[in-house]
């Protein structure tokens, strides 16, 4: 039975993967609030090395890192949490010999919040360059930076970066996106997971064989929550400044914004609730 840290334990996906993982896990929760779960619960931020000595009279196998300021943040909260905060955190845990490291990122990761962004290629790959312009995107790719130059520090733990993407609740699925104006935060309006999907993700990377290095996933479903044709979307968005001929191919006319095989070859994810046409 391994022991694994949550940070971000009282967030929306941190509450349900704590208890889903409590079955077969030692769980300790960190979180500035009480998640409300019957688990160990240490009050916190997992930026600050005070609060992180908290946790000195435990080890652990592993940490899956949810706690972050999120989309909408300022650019320095963005920096000192997302970037600073992951660098403490990894700091402290791995000095402690923790070598399993599940980490949240987000598909933000690309920038596409901003109306200006054209992806460089569709489906966006797992390592999209960042184009951010806004401060949270680039946070969470710094964040990745971040846990490269300590997998090079120390080649024998296993970085598992989740570029997550929208999730919702699964008895609250969003509209399908339809044709109009490009808004901010567009894409992440096509790519939806369910929460029960994405607390699998994170069973499965946390779970996952010990593999030293760093992954970079994007973790979304399959396809795109688009009420037309992929294409047909993503034209009526960017015109002809972007090559959307791999939606025209047969049989993937549905396909995500994002390319999910790295997850599923990695990890063997495959998100099941798909968007109802």
């Amino acid at each position: 039975m391994s022991t694994i840290l949550v940070t971000g334990a009282s967030g929306f996906i941190g509450k349900a993967l704590c208890a889903d993982l409590a079955g077969a896990h030692r769980v300790l929760c960190m979180s500035r609030h009480n998640p409300g779960v019957d688990l160990p619960w240490v009050r916190g931020e997992f930026h600050s090395f005070e609060d992180l000595r908290k946790l000195d009279w435990r080890s652990f196998d592993a940490v899956v890192h949810l706690g972050a300021v999120t989309g909408g943040c300022l650019e320095r909260d963005g920096m000192l949490v997302n970037v600073e905060g992951t660098r403490c955190l990894m700091r402290y845990l791995m000095d402690r010999g923790c070598r399993k490291f599940v980490m949240a990122s987000s598909i933000a990761a690309t920038g596409f919040q901003s109306v200006r962004f054209r992806p460089l290629a569709l489906p966006m790959p797992d390592e999209h360059p960042c184009l951010d312009r806004d401060g949270y995107g680039v946070s969470k790719y710094l964040m990745e930076e971040v846990t490269r130059y300590y997998v090079r520090q120390n080649s024998g733990i296993d970085v598992i970066n989740l570029r997550l993407s929208s999730v919702c609740r699964d008895d609250a699925l969003p509209p399908l996106v339809r044709p109009g104006p490009l808004g901010e935060w567009a894409c992440g309006a096509a790519t939806i997971m369910v929460l029960r999907d994405a607390v699998r993700a994170f069973r499965l990377a946390v779970e996952s064989k010990l593999k030293p290095g760093i992954r970079i996933l994007n973790a979304t479903g399959p396809q795109a929550w688009s009420a037309v044709p992929v294409a047909e979307l993503l034209r009526a968005w960017w015109g002809d400044e972007v090559d959307v001929s791999h939606y025209e191919k047969p049989g993937h006319e549905w396909d995500s914004l994002f390319d999910v095989c790295g997850i599923e070859r990695e990890l063997g994810f495959a998100a099941e609730v798909l968007p109802a046409r």
